[in-house]
């Protein structure tokens, strides 16, 4: 049996009973970290736009957009909720850098109201056969090169899920994730540039995820050889000899939807360690930002590049402090914390902040290289020569130091305060997410979403 044949019998054919229930729990905090990120993005920067674009209502078939509740075509829905859930760039990530989530669920919702609705079973199921592969999907830090890891490996993800939901055979499942495969792109340059191309990434990856899966479903073909053929994903994209055998090695067993990360701070990942070691010693000493005089801080070539840049206040300041080393640190150092409140534009451009960010000094250490992705080091020198240090190799929220059941559910409070929920709101969602597994439709889910204070 080939790797593509594999693959595809992984996602429709795994039954729910032979899931590890790690990975479905893990799987599980995905969707609440989606739900309530896409709640509190639903009026961020672009969503207007994308509704727009994309909103034109629908009829038979349509899927509904979170929060906002019009009815448009499935894959438009999945595009806009994709969006939203990535506004805030708070979602589940899997190093270096692929956000699976906020892509897998839309897809996977869009495909729900599809086909008259899905159990909480079935769905969980789908989720996780998605989140796995696209883990199985995932690459290097040298393997991607610049390119978002989301666009490349997530639409595998988001077409499985779907895949999975609509009920494609094997066969069928194999053609969706080919034409997956011819989906694959994006870049971090749209990252470092501040631009709304981040979140868009997210949104289309959804969008084609079920699209992908929707014309295999129609009978379209795709490239059978689609990771192991001379022009295939493990030479295009992986360029490593031992993709090919590690992309199937322990498959239904191993799981690696368990390196899942969740952020402990609404920004990029790799800058959820110099927040951390900014609150820690902030915490410690007491520090008075107004006495510093300069912060340097060490992180890897990966990191440096993504986040190291000079910060400007640019057409979209929230990518741009989401994106940045300098805003985040200074941003914790003033406020003594680094909420979703902090990331608003008009709090990005607080005078107080700023003065601080123009001191920051983001270094590349080579050192960092060889240890852990979110490696970094902190340095913090103030007006009379103290110099205060700390230094971490793992990033809260990162698998080696997961997040609490306390702190998942205070991210979740967040993104539902954020959004101005109500009780009777937050307690339905909670209610509803405890026992999806007992849910006979998750399409309440989305009618949840819907409620307003």
């Amino acid at each position: 049996m080939s790797i593509e044949q594999q693959l595809a019998r992984f996602v429709a054919r795994t039954d729910s009973r032979d899931i590890l229930p790690q990975a479905l729990r893990v799987v599980r905090q995905i969707l609440a970290t989606v739900l309530g990120t896409a709640i509190a993005g639903a009026e961020e920067a672009g969503v207007r736009e994308v509704i727009g674009v994309y909103g034109a209502p629908a009829q038979t078939p349509s899927a509904r957009v979170l929060v906002h509740g019009m009815r448009v075509a499935p894959a438009s829905a999945a595009t806009i909720n994709g969006l939203m859930a990535r506004a805030l760039d708070f979602c589940d990530a899997v190093a270096p850098g692929l956000h699976i989530g906020s892509s897998l669920v839309p897809a996977a919702l869009a495909a729900a109201e599809m086909m008259g609705g899905c159990s909480g079973e079935a769905f969980l199921a789908a989720l996780t056969v998605g989140a796995e592969l696209a883990s199985r999907m995932n690459l290097t830090e040298a393997g991607y090169a610049g390119l978002d890891p989301t666009g490349i490996a997530g639409v595998f993800g988001a077409t499985a899920a779907a895949a999975r939901v609509l009920g494609l055979d094997e066969a069928q499942t194999g053609h969706a994730l080919a034409l997956a495969f011819n989906r694959c792109g994006g870049s971090f340059q749209s990252n470092i540039d501040g631009s709304l191309a981040v979140r868009m990434i997210q949104g289309w990856v959804a969008g084609d995820g079920l699209n992908c899966a929707l014309l295999a479903r129609a009978g379209l073909t795709g490239p059978g050889n689609f990771v192991s053929g001379v022009y295939g994903y493990a030479r295009l994209f992986a360029k490593a000899p031992d993709f090919e055998a590690r992309v199937v090695r322990g498959l239904g067993s191993d799981y690696r939807v368990l390196r899942t990360m969740f952020k402990k701070y609404p920004s990029c990942g790799m800058s959820q360690g110099a927040t951390e070691l900014a609150l820690r010693l902030a915490q410690a000493h007491r520090i008075d930002a107004n006495r510093i005089d300069h912060i340097e801080v060490r992180v890897p070539d990966y990191g440096f590049k993504l986040v190291g840049h000079e910060f400007t206040l640019g057409e979209n300041p929230r990518v741009n402090a989401q994106f940045s080393l300098q805003y985040c640190i200074a941003n914790a150092l003033v406020r003594r914390a680094s909420t979703l409140e902090h990331f608003r534009p008009e709090r990005i451009g607080d005078p107080a902040v700023l003065a601080l960010v123009r001191r920051v000094w983001p270094l590349h250490e080579p050192a960092l290289d060889a240890r852990d992705h979110t490696s970094v080091a902190l340095a913090i020198t103030m007006s009379d020569g103290t110099v205060l240090r700390d230094e971490l190799d793992v990033a809260p929220g990162f698998p080696d130091r997961p997040l609490s059941d306390a702190e998942h559910l205070e991210r979740f409070d967040a993104c539902l305060d954020y959004a101005g929920c109500g009780d009777a709101q937050r307690r339905a969602l909670t209610e509803c997410l405890a026992s999806i597994d007992r849910c006979t439709d998750v399409r309440r889910l989305i009618a949840l979403s819907l409620i307003r204070p």
